[in-house]
């Protein structure tokens, strides 16, 4: 008896000695990890990209995330795409002003085009600031009335349903059960990877390209407090996202039918203001404004240089407001307006990475 009770403890011991050795619960899955093809330019001037910790780029994650942009299966009716309004050819904006939804509907506000978004630390996100990071901003069209008018119940249904899209989240996430929290982590991932980094401008920076006169002339303009006087909110060559991702009124109106930022925090001092968008791949990103007013790089020139408008809550920095603007010359206008399409990288358009 007391024999077949130690044998017993024997066997008890082995059986704790083995579980142990083979782990009560399963190591937790961990996809392939990723890197960014980060720019030298970014590289030497401005901090690392922002990642989010609850959620590392991940290869499998990148490649659900690309194919999620491009499927309308987000969509209540299956015919429209994030890549609907966000077209690689118009370096990831819509060249509508307003984009259109499923159902014929028109939005009320012009998309912004999708690059360099791995560096955006400073400010939410949105033309008004409406999400705080790239993962909320995804929620948002899918429910939109306007847009996509789905439910995520109903998106999330169908990606279940699919025949592909169990396994490739199982892929990225470890797990055939499909939810929305995931949907976003994919697709902003492939978004971070979205990099315009060879420009002309950039090349010329790097030593590999000269400018012409007339873009050497249109940068001292760009840069000069008293002409261009541009660089307060887009930055300079130091800075090659081009753009303070902060918040002005830069003179477009009087009143406000669009509130922007003040619509969101519910202060009246940031009625009018929206968030700065860069200047990069302005070649392919007409029309240009919040509302898309604009149809030509011209007319936005012609604004700052004679059409400023004041209001109460108007930016300081909007300096020559009482002039109507920083008065231009048209010879002036030609050399800002070379600089400025030197910033457009047309390889951006084309990199197989992301069509």
């Amino acid at each position: 008896m007391l024999g077949n009770i130690k044998n017993i403890g024997l066997i008890g011991g082995l059986v704790v000695f083995l579980l142990a050795c083979n782990g009560d619960e399963p190591s937790p899955y961990m996809a392939t990890p990723a890197n960014l093809d980060v720019p030298d330019l970014f590289a030497n001037s401005i901090l690392p990209p922002q990642i989010p910790n609850d959620n590392p780029l991940t290869v499998e994650g990148i490649a659900l995330g690309k194919t999620l942009f491009y499927d309308p299966i987000l969509s209540a009716n299956n015919t429209q795409a994030c890549a609907s309004c966000h077209l690689p050819s118009q370096a990831f904006s819509d060249p509508n002003p307003f984009s259109v939804g499923i159902d014929g509907s028109l939005g009320t506000r012009n998309s912004m085009p999708l690059f360099n978004l791995a560096w955006h630390d400073r400010g939410p996100l949105n033309w008004d600031g409406s999400a705080i990071n790239l993962e909320e901003q995804i929620f948002e069209p899918v429910t939109n009335p306007i847009e996509m008018a789905n439910t995520w119940p109903n998106a999330v249904q169908s990606l279940q349903n699919s025949g592909i899209y169990p396994e490739l989240f199982d892929a990225a996430f470890g797990t055939t059960q499909i939810d929305s929290v995931m949907v976003s982590k994919a697709i902003a991932q492939f978004v971070r990877t979205l990099i315009s980094g060879n420009s002309k401008f950039d090349r010329h920076l790097l030593g590999l390209e000269e400018l012409s006169q007339e873009e050497a002339r249109g940068l001292n303009i760009f840069l000069d407090e008293t002409r261009g006087d541009c660089f307060h909110c887009h930055g300079n060559p130091g800075n090659p996202l081009w753009t303070d991702n902060r918040f002005h009124n830069n003179g477009l109106d009087a009143f406000f039918e669009d509130r922007g930022l003040g619509a969101v925090t519910g202060d009246p001092r940031d009625d009018g203001l929206f968030r700065t968008p860069s200047l990069r791949n302005l070649s392919f990103t007409a029309p240009y404004m919040h509302d898309g007013r604009f149809s030509t790089l011209d007319e936005v020139i012609d604004h700052y240089s004679e059409g400023l408008v004041y209001s109460e809550t108007i930016s300081p920095l909007m300096k020559s407001v009482a002039d109507g603007g920083v008065q231009l010359t048209a010879e002036e206008k030609s050399d800002l307006k070379a600089f400025l399409l030197s910033l457009s990288d047309e390889s951006f358009l084309t990199n197989p990475d992301y069509q």
